[in-house]
């Protein structure tokens, strides 16, 4: 069996990616022609090595040893800090920070690519980077210059570490419910009051200071998330003179002890009248929140796409050696990987991990471009189809692994629990459908929806140009599913004047379009396969992995659409 910390970053696959699967050089038109594909590659390459050498190794470490609260201080375990520092000291914060706030704006494809690495090499550590991001988005979006200068040009260099601070023991979900408060006082600063939990990474001993960004009610708002205000709120007050001063009054409760992700601190945070910066608009809360929360959603399609990708890559190492029991029509001693079941397992996997990698660069590639509605549609999508797919992939994992993935030892069931809480943090699932169906499909009257089905037509008429027999196979599976997803969307439109009917099969049918864009991320990558004047056994490899998945997975699509035709039963 292969070591835990073993990690082989994707960068073939990225390098197809940025260069071919989608007919252009993705990175050379979102940059203007600055950086290539090749220079992409280099870059995700360079990242592959870092996370494989630096963060793999911790990853079985921040599970097992896990984060601990000693004295109201959050203590990560060894080793931990000295790889944040190494990740800050290596650029890589900087890199995918934006332009207008100081970074270096790495284009979208790129970090779709590094946000996969991180998370696949260590998901615990990534989240601290993850959240970083986002609140730099957040504050580049609605910060004062005061606070642009103070805070924002310490995350993008990395010494400080960025949070979220949304739910609270009452108000989960629904944020309307927020009962921290922030009043205001004489020297332009807020006193903020109350408590907040599932703080991911809201404490630690890993940088000098931590950025909290806290949605609060000021005194006299409007009832619900109209009334909620956005601040900053660091961990240490800065003085004047920008050096850190005394601690605010932000006291770490607990840490809470978590299925998975031990080596990402989960924390409740108690503000008792703590110091905090207005972002924004007062009542501009919930605006300025939904810069970060996009972000993060984002980001979590890359994290199940990371995830997944390390467990099936554990779970093919171990089937290429372990032996057990006769396989069919093979000689003696051939391992269980080419069982015919375990066989199927590893392509299942692998073709889900493509599809949500293709994807993944497809949908961060469009923020670098003018399809604002496009790429706002796609996101509710990635987030949900991958995070619950990631589900299955590592559960699937552990299959392979027969009884010994049930045991901790392997490292197997790690991933297993690590994934489990994607398709709930950072919005649900039901969430993400429920903003598809309600926002992005029934609002625009599924013109999007439309659009993208004639793009993945598009790709069907690429198809059928060849006489590859893969190719006509792809095609007729994708015209069938393309036909049953127009169906499914006419079902959800007709569902308008009763939203329980088309929120009952949201789930549903935001994992149709998800398995329907998977089978398309394939159909694309074949038409540039089949471009090559001769196949290589990458080629050979990616032919079939499509194939599989239009054979395997596409046919889901069906199923599903006749559960978002039924709508709310009983």
């Amino acid at each position: 069996m292969a070591a835990e910390s073993d990690y082989v970053p994707p960068v073939d696959d990225y390098a197809f990616l940025y260069a071919e699967a989608f007919g252009l050089d993705l990175v050379a038109r979102a940059t203007g022609g600055e950086l290539s594909a090749a220079d992409a590659t280099e870059i995700v390459a360079g990242a592959g090595e870092f996370a494989a050498s630096v963060l793999a190794p911790l990853e079985t470490v921040g599970d097992r040893v896990g984060a601990r609260l000693a004295d109201g201080e959050v203590h990560l375990p060894e080793g931990f800090a000295e790889a944040y520092r190494a990740f800050v000291e290596a650029g890589w914060i900087a890199a995918e920070a934006p332009v207008s706030a100081g970074g270096e704006g790495m284009p979208g494809a790129v970090r779709a690519g590094l946000g996969e690495i991180w998370n696949a090499s260590n998901a615990a550590f990534a989240l601290c980077w993850l959240l970083t991001a986002g609140q730099i988005h957040a504050l580049d979006a609605a910060a004062s210059d005061e606070l642009r200068e103070i805070y924002l040009t310490k995350l993008v260099s990395g010494q400080w570490t960025g949070t979220m601070n949304l739910t609270e023991p009452d108000a989960g979900t629904d944020l309307g419910a927020i009962r921290t408060m922030a009043s205001p006082r004489a020297d332009g600063t807020w006193a903020i009051r109350g408590q907040k939990i599932f703080i991911t990474w809201g404490d630690h001993d890993v940088a000098e200071n931590i950025v909290h960004l806290v949605l609060a009610r000021t005194p006299g708002a409007p009832a619900g998330a109209r009334g909620l205000s956005l601040f900053v709120a660091p961990r240490l007050l800065v003085n004047d003179d920008g050096t850190l001063g005394e601690r605010n009054a932000i006291q770490t409760v607990a840490i809470e002890h978590k299925l998975g992700i031990h080596g990402s601190p989960t924390c409740v945070l108690s503000y008792e009248d703590a110091t905090g910066y207005l972002v924004g608009e007062v009542g501009g809360g919930l605006a300025g929140m939904f810069v970060m929360m996009n972000s993060a959603r984002t980001g979590m399609g890359f994290q199940a796409t990371g995830i997944a990708d390390r467990a099936y890559q554990q779970a093919s190492a171990y089937a290429a050696q372990r032996q057990q029991g006769a396989v069919l029509e093979r000689p003696e001693g051939t391992p269980i990987a080419e069982h015919p079941d375990v066989r199927r397992l590893l392509l299942s996997m692998a073709s889900k991990v493509f599809a949500m990698r293709a994807l993944g660069v497809y949908v961060a590639d469009l923020f670098d471009g003018d399809d604002t509605a496009l790429a706002e549609f796609f996101v509710p999508v990635l987030k949900g189809w991958t995070t619950e797919d990631a589900v299955t992939v590592t559960s699937d994992a552990i299959q392979v692994h027969g009884g010994m993935g049930f045991i901790e030892e392997t490292g197997a069931a790690q991933h297993y629990r690590d994934a489990r809480i994607m398709p709930i943090y950072e919005g649900t699932t039901a969430i993400q459908s429920n903003d598809l169906v309600g926002r992005k499909v029934i609002r625009d009257g599924g013109t999007t929806v439309q659009r993208l089905l004639i793009l993945v037509r598009e790709t069907i008429t690429a198809l059928r140009d060849s006489d590859v027999p893969v190719a006509q196979r792809t095609a007729e599976r994708l015209e069938r599913a393309v036909e049953a997803s127009r169906r499914a969307t006419q079902a959800v439109l007709g569902f308008a004047a009763a939203p329980r009917d088309a929120h009952a099969v949201s789930v549903p049918y935001l994992m149709l379009l998800g398995t329907l864009a998977g089978g398309w991320m394939h159909a694309l990558a074949v038409v540039a396969v089949l471009a090559h004047d001769e196949q290589s056994e990458q080629d050979a490899a990616r032919l079939t992995l499509a194939d599989f998945y239009g054979a395997h997975h596409l046919p889901r699509v069906h199923m599903l659409a006749e559960t978002v035709a039924a709508g709310e039963i009983g």
